[in-house]
């Protein structure tokens, strides 16, 4: 018996949690996949951060309103989903539980509008972040500041559900 190899017992290594950025990531797939309003307008996420977001949207003949600008529904609609996505980036279920927004110019057939959206506070379940559209020009188009009610422990998307990996 003296040949015999030392037996050790030791657990296997826990997986490591996932960086903040990977959580963003995630968010950013996840949400992607279901977000059939935004993908339906055309717009596409340039950079999900945790609690930032940049989306882009250019505005269609089909966006323009009666005065040949782009209606003021679809800017907000290009804010709100900077919005989500940057206050889901930490991974919990997030949604809004209101905003306001400043529409300071037109925007016009064939503009590029970005929406950079930032947090200003995250305290509890509540959140509150801002959110910056201009067009290509570096034209501010509108502002907006949304507010978050996050649902402790709901994941943002399922990949992010205990055992969903």
């Amino acid at each position: 018996m003296a040949d015999m190899p030392e037996r050790t017992d030791t657990p296997p290594t826990p997986p490591t949690p996932p960086t903040p950025q990977q959580t963003a990531d995630r968010v950013r797939a996840g949400m992607l996949r279901n977000d059939r309003a935004s993908r339906a307008l055309g717009m596409q996420i340039v950079r999900v951060e945790p609690g930032t977001a940049v989306l882009t949207m250019a505005v269609r003949d089909d966006m323009l309103n009666g005065h040949d600008i782009c209606h003021g529904g679809f800017i907000a609609t290009l804010a709100d989903s900077a919005f989500a996505f940057a206050c889901n980036s930490h991974g919990e279920l997030t949604v809004a539980s209101g905003f306001a927004i400043d529409l300071l110019a037109s925007g016009r057939l064939g503009d590029v509008l970005t929406a950079r959206c930032v947090e200003v506070s995250k305290a509890g379940r509540t959140g509150v972040y801002d959110v910056d559209v201009s067009n290509q020009r570096g034209e501010r188009i509108a502002v907006f500041r949304g507010r978050s009610h996050t649902m402790k422990g709901k994941p943002a998307v399922p990949a992010l559900a205990p055992g969903a990996d």
